[in-house]
């Protein structure tokens, strides 16, 4: 079932609204009025179960210096600093427990995973609180005070991404000069958020990225979570262009023009969480060297465990 553009279509598609003219500013304000916050990194060693991966329980400031939860798991034999793997989770997703993150680690790599504040109740369990209140919105986190940028819940989520690759690279397991970023949906884009905002990050490997082309996205899906922000516009229909100019300042196509370092994504054909054209959207935009793999006949679960393969594998050539 095509649920996009063709194929054919997609690899030329680019986003046609403008970026914010203010874009870079709102963030390097958003990340400079957080140098007033501690980082505090905390890493507590806790028995996990498992012999051949160590686990820590990690705490950070994030936003407004609020507690962020994670982990990092190590490979229990190891000489020297690691190449890095940060994974960022998908939408309503915690960070689980340790055993069911132990690829990356049993591949060589430390694995930091961090939690989502707010979420983690609906596929993975997280124990990350987002204590800052929230005007009237649609059951999820899409539209959480989507009129104004500065309240509006994915500037939250976001700086706390950039700040997590920050603590755990404190680690002295922790190679600095060795950072990947991934994640798949919702985690996907935040990995193009860590890529276009640091320049220490060398490798992106954004797996169906959502919260991207925003415009375009509900105009092809209304499947949640964009159908969230499609059931607020309904009810709200004098703040259409309002709540979109708040989008605007947290689409991914707009992370992925400042992302220099190598981006591997991938798209999955039948998807209609993420819709191919917005995840070419992000793509086409990518500044970076890339790579796109197509997954034809799959939805949004894209490649699966052929998707963790290619990060070990693209880890492997380009951070080890």
């Amino acid at each position: 079932m095509q649920v996009d553009l063709p194929l054919d279509r997609l690899v030329q598609y680019e986003y046609p609204h403008p970026e914010p003219g203010d874009f870079d500013a709102f963030w390097s304000r958003t990340l400079h009025e957080q140098d007033a916050h501690p980082l505090d990194p905390r890493f507590e060693r806790v028995d996990a179960l498992v012999r051949t991966v160590d686990v820590y329980d990690v705490t950070f400031g994030g936003y407004a210096g609020d507690d962020v939860r994670g982990w990092l798991l190590l490979p229990h034999e190891r000489t020297g600093p690691l190449p890095l793997v940060v994974e960022y989770l998908g939408y309503g997703s915690g960070r689980g427990h340790p055993v069911e993150s132990l690829a990356y680690a049993s591949a060589g790599f430390a694995h930091a995973i961090m939690d989502s504040r707010g979420q983690g109740s609906a596929l993975r369990a997280g124990h990350t609180a987002d204590p800052h209140g929230a005007g009237p919105s649609a059951p999820g986190f899409m539209t959480r005070d989507i009129l104004d940028p500065e309240r509006y819940y994915y500037r939250r989520l976001f700086t706390d991404a950039y700040r997590f690759v920050d603590a755990v690279a404190t680690h002295e397991a922790v190679a600095r000069d060795r950072i990947a970023v991934t994640g798949r949906s919702q985690g996907g884009a935040m990995a193009l958020v860590a890529a276009g905002l640091r320049d220490d990050v060398r490798l992106a490997m954004p797996h169906v990225p959502f919260l991207s082309a925003f415009r375009r996205a509900v105009q092809v899906t209304d499947h949640s979570p964009h159908g969230e922000i499609v059931k607020w516009l309904a009810a709200h229909r004098g703040s259409v262009e309002r709540a979109f100019e708040t989008l605007a300042y947290f689409d991914a196509v707009s992370f992925a023009r400042r992302a220099a370092c190598p981006g591997r994504f991938c798209v999955a054909l039948h998807d209609v969480v993420s819709p191919p054209s917005t995840v070419f959207a992000a793509y086409n935009a990518y500044a970076g060297p890339k790579e796109m793999t197509v997954w034809q006949f799959n939805g949004h679960e894209a490649g699966g465990p052929e998707d963790l393969l290619r990060t070990i594998r693209a880890v492997r050539e380009l951070v080890s």
